[in-house]
Parts: structure tokens; sequence; C-alpha cells
């Protein structure tokens, strides 16, 4: 089975890598954890950024790199099959691509509970995701992975 196991870096980080190869596991998977980072909107639509915007984006996105990959170097030393991917776009259709890309089985996202309000005006990755995915999806609630 090939799972893909979207992740955010954000706090309950840790405890979705956790949660991920606890999956991986049970199912004998071969895991693609992803991180889309979004495009820096500084840098959106423009010829030329400065040295000083690109150097910020370059250190963020440096820092996104190194902390996916030090999920995946737990993930194997826990014996699993894991690859780590850091992509820049747009969060759903980035998730759904790569997974076709890949030959994904199931998809692995966390909902980070988002108000109503924040939800009408932000959207939410995980409802676009589902709507569009054509392999199934599996969604943690917040509190399972805490």
């Amino acid at each position: 089975m090939k799972l893909l196991i979207a992740v955010d870096l954000s706090k309950t980080y840790d405890s979705i890598i956790t949660y991920a190869g606890k999956l991986g596991s049970l199912l004998n998977a071969r895991i693609w954890l992803l991180h889309v980072a979004e495009p820096n909107p500084e840098l959106v639509g423009r010829e030329v950024a400065s040295q000083e915007l690109r150097d910020l984006a370059a250190k963020e996105f440096h820092e996104e790199h190194r902390q996916l990959q030090q999920a995946g170097d737990e993930l194997r030393k826990a014996g699993l099959d894991c690859v780590a991917l850091l992509v820049q776009g747009d969060t759903a259709t980035t998730i759904l691509a790569e997974s076709e890309r890949l030959g994904i089985d199931m998809i692995v996202l966390s909902s980070q509970g988002k108000g109503a309000v924040k939800k009408l005006f932000i959207g939410s990755t995980c409802e676009d995701v589902i709507k569009t995915s054509t392999i199934p999806v599996l969604v943690m609630p917040p509190g399972v992975h805490e």
C-alpha cells in the first residue's frame, strides 16, 4: 500500500508523524510525507524581488525542508519505507497532483479544527481534497493525534 501523509509542520506535527508511523506499520505501507510550501505572497507576480525577500523565503523553505527530512529519518529509523517531499504550490491541488503522480492508494490529512468563520474566508484543505479526490482520504480529527 502507498500512503501520502500531508503534514503542515504545525504544533501537532510530531504527533502526526507518530500516528503516520503506526498507520504505516499496520498497513505495511510505503509512506510519502508531503509538505506543501505556499508561494511567498511578497514574491508572487513580481519580476524582481529584493534580495532580502528572496533570502527570507529561501531561509523559510530550507527550514521546512530540514524539518520534513528529520521526520522522514525518524520513520526510516523505525523501519518504515518513507520518502519526504517538499513541494511549493496550492495545498489541495498539490496534494492531489502528487497523489496521482505517485500512484497513492490513500491520502492521510490532519484537520486543524478551524472555526467556521476562518473556514468561510480561507477554505478547508481537507474539504477541498475530499471533494476532488478519486482515492480514499483519511482525515484525522484534531484530538486523535494529541
